[in-house]
């Protein structure tokens, strides 16, 4: 798991888009995780094409990488931040699933 500096909280999340804040996110789940339910202005890429297309994740700007309940998703930014040295990447903390519970109470849930 990232350590804290890597990682925002839906809440804080939330508000940074509210603000306007200009955030890259990219959704690491799979297509029918994403078409379920997904953050508006989110990209897919799932986890497992994510060498082939990593080229679609910006390498200035913040990027916030979600999935279900954050664990793929830290996984990306392991990946992206060894592999490829992208240091402007920040996990969404308890993913999707943490979003629902503590911005959106309408967000579907699975």
């Amino acid at each position: 798991m990232p350590n804290n500096s890597l990682e925002i909280n839906s809440a804080d999340l939330h508000a940074r888009l509210q603000a306007g804040e200009d955030l890259q996110l990219v959704d690491v789940r799979q297509p029918e995780e994403f078409d379920y339910c997904h953050i508006p202005g989110s990209l897919l890429l799932p986890l497992d094409e994510l060498p082939r297309r990593a080229a679609e994740i910006r390498a200035a700007g913040p990027v916030v990488l979600i999935c279900h309940h954050g664990v793929r998703s830290a996984q990306a930014l392991g990946y992206l931040r060894h592999r490829l040295a992208h240091t402007n990447l920040l996990n969404l903390r308890g993913g999707v699933a943490a979003w629902a519970a503590e911005v959106d109470p309408t967000f579907p849930r699975y």
